[in-house]
């Protein structure tokens, strides 16, 4: 569970104000999943901090070592979790003696120097295959170097007495370049994590197994904290990269790019009843867990331009790949609530079809098989699609504005203009 805490505060409104600024000055008041918990069950703010740091230590430690070969030459990554980490272990060891025991483990295993040799096997592991450089970095500079020498073409092509219909055309092409050489990047990279995940957890079982045990201290230790406080353990989503843990309930899975993603609530020990839900919480049972989304950093983002679109339906649009701006968008992301869509993809976007549709990485149309809103601080909405997985083996993340009218904060204008 990942929550914003950093909401923005609405100044107390003078006699003189606005009726339109006293409206926005209530959006601005909207709390978070993490406050309305803190708040129904009359817990400290620091109760629900503490859960969230926690879950942010067991979903690092479980996604590395299911997915290793993520990590290859990843460095700066590596440096900013062990910081962030350490940092949350200094706050949590003064709350409790289990919490010590959490960051004793920590440092008598030396379980960040382990990660980095694990760190070094799978590169040198990735070098033997060619691979020299993470897979997100090559694109960017593929994708540069591409886009270079188009841009010279067009600029040429604009200079001559051409007929737009040939231009045009020719354009098209030109511009499905990059995304074809994406996808050869991709696909090459897949193979190899298929080929030697297997591989790599058998010759360093030992040592991955001491990552596994450790996230599994961490989510008893959550566990017994939110049995502690009285939490409805239903309430509490999250996702890991594997199933090996005990004490926990599926309630989802999925396949994304062949790596397997698990959602779970905590599971009440045997013979205990349920902790009762606040009314005001209902809803919360029934969101779209939110890190769904913030997990795995996406790269194939889409966002609808020039649009067309009022209370919630798409007329029309121009769709823009994004992926410079990835690393805004997934910080616009993780600081959003997320809820299912009211209407289905077929009433949001009617016209869908040759003519008005959205293109995989590949080229091939995208199937949408999942619409959520996502709401930034009860300031703006906005839909978040994605896609099934095409025959590319890559998915498609697609964000639209829901209406032409909506005011965006500055910092988001360029991700949908």
């Amino acid at each position: 569970m990942k929550n914003n805490e950093d909401e923005a505060i609405g100044k107390e409104p003078d006699s003189e104000a606005s009726e339109s600024e006293v409206k926005k000055i209530k959006k601005s008041e909207k709390k978070t999943q993490g406050q309305m918990i803190q708040e129904a069950l009359g817990l400290e703010q620091g109760d629900i901090q503490e859960i969230e740091q926690k879950l942010f230590m067991a979903r690092f430690f479980d996604f590395f070592s299911e997915e290793t070969l993520d990590f290859i030459y990843k460095d700066e990554s590596i440096q900013l979790y062990q910081k962030e980490i350490s940092k949350y272990l200094e706050i949590l060891e003064q709350k409790s003696e289990e919490n010590k025991l959490l960051r004793r483990k920590l440092e008598e295993k030396q379980l960040f120097n382990l990660i980095r040799d694990l760190k070094s096997k799978a590169e040198a592991m990735a070098q033997q295959e060619g691979i020299k450089a993470p897979v997100d970095k090559r694109l960017k500079k593929i994708s540069l170097m591409v886009m270079l020498p188009l841009f010279a073409v067009v600029f040429v092509l604009a200079l001559l007495p051409i007929n737009i219909f040939i231009v045009l055309p020719l354009l098209c092409v030109f511009c499905m370049v990059p995304q074809f050489i994406r996808s050869s990047i991709v696909k090459k990279w897949l193979q190899f994590k298929e080929e030697h995940k297997n591989d790599f957890w058998r010759d360093n079982r030992d040592e991955l197994m001491e990552l596994k045990d450790f996230t599994s201290e961490v989510l008893n230790n959550i566990r017994a904290r939110l049995l502690e406080l009285k939490v409805p353990l239903q309430l509490i989503k999250f996702v890991l990269h594997s199933r090996d843990y005990e004490n926990l309930k599926l309630i989802n899975q999925r396949n994304v790019r062949g790596t397997m993603q698990y959602f779970f609530t905590f599971d009440y020990p045997p013979g205990m009843e349920p902790f009762p839900i606040p009314e005001v919480l209902q809803q919360t049972q029934e969101a779209f867990p939110q890190d769904v989304v913030k997990e795995k950093v996406e790269k194939n983002f889409i966002v609808l331009t020039e649009l067309e679109a009022k209370n919630g339906v798409i007329t029309q649009f121009v769709p823009a790949l994004k992926d410079s701006k990835s690393d805004e968008i997934n910080t616009l992301l993780n600081e959003c609530n997320f809820s299912k869509a009211d209407k289905s993809f077929e009433e949001i976007i009617p016209n869908y079809s040759e003519d008005l549709a959205i293109y995989c990485v590949c080229g091939e149309i995208a199937k949408i098989e999942n619409v959520q809103i996502c709401d930034w601080k009860g300031q703006f909405k906005f839909y978040l699609m994605e896609s099934e997985i095409c025959q590319c083996d890559e998915r498609v993340y697609v964000l639209s504005l829901m209406d032409n009218s909506a005011e965006l904060p500055d910092q988001f204008k360029e991700i949908f203009k």
